[in-house]
């Protein structure tokens, strides 16, 4: 019984009513424009090439049939599980429940990395340092452990960073681009240049759509706190739909923005800081300051709420008896805070030893996975039940499954490795969750 009184307390400031609908949306858009738009925009361009904009454009609209799936689901169980939940509901406490529900943790913790690298290459902006090799990983390092402390600090602490941030973080990204614009008179460098299309593939495209769905999967989080919205039947879908509505035009600002200060060529070669380096011709070094003072609030305030949604998940999946859990000597019984320990020690070997690349790159295909997973469990056995079309659910299976396959294939030939990486760790992942789920049995109560 210690152990299920020790989920009633990680939970007990989680109550009904509690997140309003405007509350629900600064929360999504505050987790989707972060380093999804600072570290992606240059990845993006490296595969899109000038049709970079583009495929910003794709992406919300794969992300918008996604987020039918989870809308539907969201009105009809209104729930604090979120994916955990939507997965069970579809695939029962089995392998592919916890194989998924995982891949949707571990894609939450690789952003948490992308999110990390991605504040410390752009405070190296600011800074005649030479080479920073080394540099990147530690100012990754120390945000991971700075937001785990404000973490431990205490929800309230974290509310309140969270909603100031977001405000401060989309108002400052809006001012950039629409500055930059206007200084640029929209005049798209990016196409103007003789290698601008030089190069770019149909398959090369669609692997960039793949990228920039990651900027905004963070839709997701709305779901997660379904069950404390008010009139959750309703606003649930609402706040998914306005959060990805701002994150839309914000995203295409930038993207245009961009590629009206740089050349591709530009844009390719400091895609990791793309930003600071288009606030650069228009605006000077004052630009490139403001532009890494918004990047920092961004990739810091980001890091905070997902290192506290994927502790919450996670425990969660704790009490669904989908994972393990031991202290390992850590003191206390908050199980959440013994998930923040593991939580922080992943994101932070995966930002020293991977670049970001490599890690949104990971990212991409974990997340793909588990969302096909879901709108095929939904497709398979709950569209009646829900009230869900067909039709809907198919596109968006075949939509993820286009863009995952020219990811895949498009990566194979530039990066084999990371491909080896992914499939190892998903193969692991369910193998893992075979082995628990088998020699666990599904009682309500786990012995302390």
């Amino acid at each position: 019984m210690a152990r299920k009184q020790d989920i009633i307390d990680d939970h007990q400031h989680y109550r009904k009513n509690s997140l309003t609908l405007w509350g629900a949306v600064s929360m999504g858009a505050g987790v989707m424009i972060g380093a999804g738009i600072f570290a992606l925009t240059g990845q993006v361009a490296e595969f899109a090439g000038a049709l970079f904009p583009l495929a910003f454009v794709v992406a919300a609209i794969i992300s918008s049939f996604a987020a039918y799936t989870y809308i539907k689901m969201s009105n009809a169980y209104p729930s604090a599980g979120g994916i955990a939940m939507v997965l069970s509901k579809a695939y029962g406490r089995s392998t592919l429940t916890g194989g998924c529900a995982l891949l949707m943790a571990f894609s939450m913790i690789i952003n948490e990395s992308l999110v990390a690298r991605t504040f410390g290459t752009y405070v190296l902006r600011l800074f005649d340092v030479g080479s920073h090799r080394l540099l990147v990983p530690a100012l990754a390092l120390a945000l991971i452990i700075a937001a785990f402390l404000i973490n431990i600090a205490g929800n309230r602490v974290i509310g309140g960073v969270s909603k100031v941030a977001a405000v401060l973080k989309i108002g400052g990204i809006a001012v950039f681009a629409i500055a930059a614009l206007w200084v640029s008179g929209v005049d798209y460098e990016a196409v103007s240049a003789p290698t601008a299309t030089k190069g770019v593939s149909a398959g090369g495209f669609l692997a960039g759509v793949a990228l920039a769905i990651l900027a905004y999967k963070g839709f997701t989080t709305i779901t997660n706190s379904g069950g404390e919205v008010v009139n959750p039947h309703k606003n649930v879908g609402r706040a998914i739909l306005i959060s990805l509505a701002i994150c839309f035009v914000v995203y295409i600002l930038v993207a245009l923005a961009v590629g009206s200060s740089l050349s591709i060529d530009q844009i390719i070669a400091a895609k990791n800081y793309s930003l600071a380096e288009a606030a650069r011709p228009a605006f000077g070094s004052l630009g490139v300051q403001f532009t890494v003072l918004i990047a920092v609030i961004a990739t810091g305030s980001g890091l905070l709420a997902s290192m506290f949604a994927v502790s919450r998940m996670l425990v969660m999946l704790t009490e669904m008896r989908l994972i393990p859990h031991s202290h390992l000597g850590l003191s206390g019984e908050n199980i959440q805070h013994h998930l923040l320990v593991y939580t922080a020690a992943v994101a932070s070997l995966l930002a020293v030893f991977f670049d970001l690349s490599r890690i949104a790159s990971l990212g991409a295909i974990f997340y793909l996975v588990m969302d096909i997973a879901i709108h095929w469990g939904v497709f398979r056995r709950l569209r009646r039940e829900i009230g869900a079309h067909a039709s809907v659910l198919i596109v968006a299976i075949v939509l993820d499954a286009v863009v995952l396959s020219a990811f895949l294939i498009v990566k194979f030939r530039a990066d084999p490795v990371i491909i080896l990486i992914a499939t190892i760790g998903i193969a692991t992942i369910f193998a893992f969750e075979k082995i628990y789920i088998s020699r666990t049995p599904a009682t309500p109560e786990m012995a302390s």
